[in-house]
């Protein structure tokens, strides 16, 4: 299924999408008082699961609350993250390639092990909602489109065959960065923190729903320019590897986002780069899950 976060009349609700995604059912008709998406991932049930699964197939007259999708504003669908979010650097060998030319580094070719970085994100950025250009601080913003796992239940110790098991979903994000400002404290943590540097959406879509592991279409635009282009199989270190790498020095909390990692085709990656500015529209999509758009402010 896919759940989202929206907002009708000025009050928030957790919903899901009927299977045209034309039309949002509130889960409280279905009897599930969820507020708030992380109080889903903590507590939703097998069988409630298979109840929404089974009612986003009705007609929308049948559901008490439904609400055209056009008539909805789409929040990000976890609005607030427990913790800093977790993010792989350089997971697909072409962008590999690409950073370092941008820093006109060497590149070895070889990544025997993960590269991991914290993001903080004190709120994430819905559909639509604007990109702050924090234009005082940074003169080269950046787009990066990636997939996001949403853990489902704490995982400590997993191996790999089970890290499926703790997923709860994934969804579309954009690893908003500062190449100015991570080039000028070398290190990755400020430059990727910014207010509004983290638009996600435009829902959850539920482990079961998609082959794993995923093997998706991932794409970027700006101004209606395709920029990226490539396939989540082409992650260096797959999620059964992060999940259970991680997991063994670490409790991944129930709710905890993990940022795979971008394709080539960042702004940094043009001769001469082609970073964002006021004005632009930035467009992220994941075959499967659904697109993102945003204007740059």
């Amino acid at each position: 299924m896919k759940i989202l976060t929206y907002e009708v009349e000025g009050r928030q609700r957790i919903g899901i999408w009927n299977q045209g995604e034309t039309w949002i059912y509130p889960v409280e008709s279905f009897g599930m008082e969820y507020r708030k998406m992380q109080d889903v991932i903590e507590s939703i049930s097998e069988s409630e699961i298979h109840l929404l699964n089974h009612m986003a197939c009705k007609d929308p007259f049948e559901i008490q609350g439904a609400v055209p999708t056009a008539e909805a504003k789409i929040l990000a669908p976890i609005q607030r993250p427990k913790q800093d979010v977790i993010c792989l650097g350089i997971n697909y060998m072409a962008h590999a390639e690409e950073s370092a030319r941008y820093q006109k580094e060497a590149f070895g070719g070889e990544r025997p092990y993960a590269v991991y970085f914290s993001k903080r994100v004190n709120r994430c950025v819905g559909h639509l909602e604007g990109i702050p250009s924090h234009e005082e601080l940074v003169d080269s913003l950046d787009y990066e489109v990636e997939l996001a796992v949403i853990i489902g239940k704490d995982a400590f110790q997993v191996p790999k065959e089970e890290a499926k098991n703790y997923i709860f979903g994934y969804s579309v994000v954009n690893d908003v960065s500062a190449r100015n400002v991570q080039t000028r404290h070398q290190q990755w943590y400020f430059g990727k923190s910014l207010d509004g540097f983290f638009p996600m959406g435009p829902c959850i879509v539920t482990v079961e729903e998609i082959p794993y592991p995923p093997r998706l279409g991932i794409r970027s635009y700006v101004n209606g320019q395709l920029r990226q282009n490539s396939n989540t199989e082409l992650l260096i270190f797959d999620i059964s590897h992060v999940i259970s790498e991680l997991s063994q020095g670490m409790t991944l909390k129930a709710g905890t986002i993990i940022a795979t990692g971008t394709p080539a085709g960042a702004g940094m990656g043009f001769d001469p780069p082609r970073f964002l500015k006021a004005g632009d529209q930035v467009s992220c999509e994941i075959d499967g899950i659904g697109k993102i758009t945003n204007p740059v402010v």
